[in-house]
């Protein structure tokens, strides 16, 4: 179902599925993004750290167009998020965006299979293909009993849930914000390397945001942002 995501080794260019060039914001007299810029490809994942009030969520709230900076542009897939209407924005977002939170945000009454489904409804695909993409995807993530209300699942497993559900649309790009944060020490282990697993099996760009060095370094790159601004570190993977 996947086989058009070509691996990153496959990959002779790698294109950019996220780039954000000079993007500004103030707020009541605060800079909140000054000059931003920074790119995600496709099969590439991109740590972003930073101290509590630098930025972070406000920059993940503009790739999803959930806010509109003043200034500069964000592409999200080939198309400029801050140039197209509410309506266009929200169905580029649910085509192109898969979304992991740091406590998941699952319906709890809903089984696992349910809340994947629920997902590729909404992405606009036909009941017969979301059960079949979302039976798909809990198998390939470890879970087994997809019966279960996902609100008596372990912390570790409702992220596997959470994961399935945000690439059920196939999405070009995974935002994961503090994934790892509520969980102990092995689950945390185990949801990083399955979500920088993602870009190499799934052609998809990965921005995941976390306050965990030990997370971070799992990622191709990480860029750090402070008072606003980005900048970027070294390779993790290659000096």
């Amino acid at each position: 179902m996947f086989d058009h995501c070509l691996p990153r080794k496959g990959l002779l260019v790698r294109n950019p599925v996220l780039h954000l060039r000079d993007v500004r914001l103030e707020l009541a007299d605060r800079v909140l993004l000054s000059g931003v810029d920074l790119t995600v490809a496709e099969g590439e994942s991109v740590a972003l750290t930073g101290p509590s009030g630098s930025g972070k969520s406000t920059l993940l709230s503009c790739v999803l167009g959930l806010i509109s900076p003043d200034s500069g542009t964000i592409e999200v897939a080939g198309a400029d998020v801050t140039s197209l209407r509410a309506g266009a924005r929200a169905r580029h977002r649910s085509r192109h965006i898969g979304m992991v939170f740091q406590f998941g945000e699952l319906l709890p009454e809903l089984t696992a299979l349910e809340n994947v489904m629920l997902a590729a409804m909404l992405g606009g695909v036909r009941s017969s293909r979301g059960r079949s993409a979302a039976e798909e995807l809990l198998h390939d993530l470890g879970i087994s009993d997809t019966s279960v209300a996902t609100g008596s699942l372990s912390g570790g497993e409702r992220q596997r849930v959470a994961i399935a559900r945000a690439l059920v649309n196939r999405p070009s790009l995974i935002l994961a914000d503090e994934p790892t944060g509520a969980l102990d020490d092995d689950n945390r282990d185990r949801v990083s390397q399955l979500l920088y697993s993602l870009p190499s099996r799934w052609g998809c760009g990965l921005l995941l945001v976390t306050h965990d060095q030990k997370v971070a370094l799992g990622a191709e790159r990480v860029a750090r942002i402070t008072d606003g601004q980005i900048s970027m570190g070294a390779p993790t993977w290659g000096g």
